[in-house]
């Protein structure tokens, strides 16, 4: 059933997607205004981001295996830039979190907050759910999410300090 978590494209796309909207998130608790309206912009930032991404790294695959292709053409490039979808899927819980703090569902300060809790717990289901479809046993599965999930945090955190 969560056969296609295992799948390199899947684990990467999805993984990275985590880290790059769990690192936005991370930047805006410093250097983040909390208006309804900055909410609404970091909201489009986090996707746009998310689909910058996407397109960077599809495209880089492409060229990466240019070689093994007689003739690539515009449809294999496309094919490589639809194949990270799940790097913008796993976006969209930090937009809709930050989207919805902007049209005012819910309290605009401490959003990101919110949003950084929500992708460290999506990390960890994404690592336990990735290693029980790769048929490791329950105990073992936790202990890789919560491994996933700690080395996210630490990502993320890194990377916003180098910003």
């Amino acid at each position: 059933m969560w056969d296609w978590l295992a799948q390199p494209t899947a684990l990467f796309g999805g993984v990275y997607g985590l880290l790059v909207s769990s690192s936005a998130v991370a930047a805006l608790t410093e250097f983040g205004e909390v208006t309804r309206a900055a909410r609404m912009d970091d909201a489009l930032w986090v996707l746009f981001t998310a689909l910058a991404s996407a397109l960077a790294h599809g495209y880089a695959h492409q060229i990466a295996h240019r070689d093994a292709q007689k003739h690539p053409g515009v449809w294999d490039v496309a094919r490589a830039v639809l194949a990270e979808w799940p790097l913008v899927l796993t976006a969209l819980p930090t937009t809709l979190l930050l989207c919805g703090a902007g049209l005012g569902w819910w309290h605009s300060e401490g959003i990101e907050y919110v949003a950084f809790g929500v992708n460290t717990v999506l990390l960890l289901c994404w690592g336990l759910l990735a290693s029980r479809a790769t048929g490791r046993t329950w105990g073992r599965a936790v202990r890789i999410g919560c491994a996933d999930a700690l080395l996210g945090v630490a990502i993320a955190l890194v990377s916003t300090l180098l910003k």
